[in-house]
């Protein structure tokens, strides 16, 4: 069977009608699903000195891949062979990919931002950033929003493809497994310094890959490679993320505009470097342009999955 078809089929179908809010309402989302796994076994496992705290933050990652890699590994077993095994391994990986609603979360943020409307665009922000959007102004906006766009395509896009693609279900279960664990205790904070060390690590591995063909992507299809490379040779090690920064320097560079930068969390500012630095200040209309290239760079990767199919077959 092809994994490629099958992420072809799962990128396709949420491009065509996303995860519909009514389904989300009546059966969740499995992402919500290893959460509150991830959760419960937080607010039991999450305590004690230090080491005690590392060893079982292993274990938590350990408990939460196991499960999902059992799921995962039965349900492609299970899968029949052909067309009609990629159409179901394809249904049963949709809900992993999110290509449309990070579309429309960042088109959210475009909208108001282009009205004048700042209160609007400090909310939709809000939904996709973690610093303070009462702190923003309309460039800050522009940038929190571009740099979501840029990190998010690679985590919530092209790195469950890619792992979808190198090994099926179990591959972009387990991916998604990983990032999630990350969202919720990867945090460099008391609570979870130690907890969370193994799952953050975890997942600068398991993005490693994914984010360098991201920022390929968004430099091969933005007109100007040239630049958007440059920014990426010259800025992307200097992001606070092994990893991020490649995609927000492409896109940095694509757009010709400055990302990353000091930024306000909580009581907190975090002095972080510029990329591309020696450009202007995103705007409402970049937001636009970034949406745009976004759109690109799906198209193209969903011609590299076609290209696979067409090599490797169904």
């Amino acid at each position: 069977m092809s994994f490629a078809a099958m992420m072809l089929v799962a990128c396709v179908l949420d491009v065509a009608i996303g995860w519909p809010e009514a389904l989300f309402r009546r059966i969740g989302h499995p992402v919500t699903w290893i959460g509150a796994f991830i959760s419960w076994l937080e607010a039991r496992w999450n305590e004690g000195p230090p080491r005690a705290r590392l060893s079982r933050g292993a274990l938590t990652v350990v408990a939460v891949l196991g499960c999902v890699l059992l799921l995962a590994g039965i349900a492609q077993f299970l899968l029949p062979d052909g067309l009609p095994g990629v159409i179901l391994g394809g249904v049963l990986a949709w809900p992993l990919v999110a290509l449309r609603s990070m579309h429309d979360h960042v088109a959210a943020v475009a909208r108001p931002l282009a009205e004048g409307d700042m209160a609007g665009a400090r909310h939709a922000v809000s939904m996709i950033v973690g610093r303070d959007p009462a702190q923003l102004d309309a460039a800050g906006v522009s940038r929190a929003a571009l740099e979501s766009l840029a990190e998010n395509t690679s985590d919530g896009i092209v790195a469950p493809v890619f792992w979808g693609v190198v090994a099926g279900l179990p591959g972009i279960a387990a991916y998604k497994a990983i990032n999630t664990l990350d969202s919720m205790i990867g945090h460099r904070n008391t609570r979870y310094e130690y907890f969370g060390k193994i799952a953050a690590r975890l997942d600068d591995l398991a993005n490693l890959v994914p984010a360098r063909i991201t920022g390929l992507l968004f430099a091969l299809v933005s007109g100007r490679a040239g630049k958007a490379l440059r920014a990426v040779s010259r800025d992307a090690r200097h992001h606070r993320s092994p990893n991020a920064g490649w995609p927000e320097a492409a896109m940095a560079g694509a757009l010709n505009v400055r990302l990353s930068g000091p930024r306000v969390y909580g009581d907190r500012i975090s002095q972080e470097p510029w990329l591309n630095g020696e450009a202007p200040d995103p705007q409402a209309r970049d937001v636009v342009r970034g949406l745009a290239l976004f759109r690109r760079a799906m198209f193209a990767l969903l011609m590299l999955l076609a290209i696979c199919v067409g090599i490797w077959g169904m």
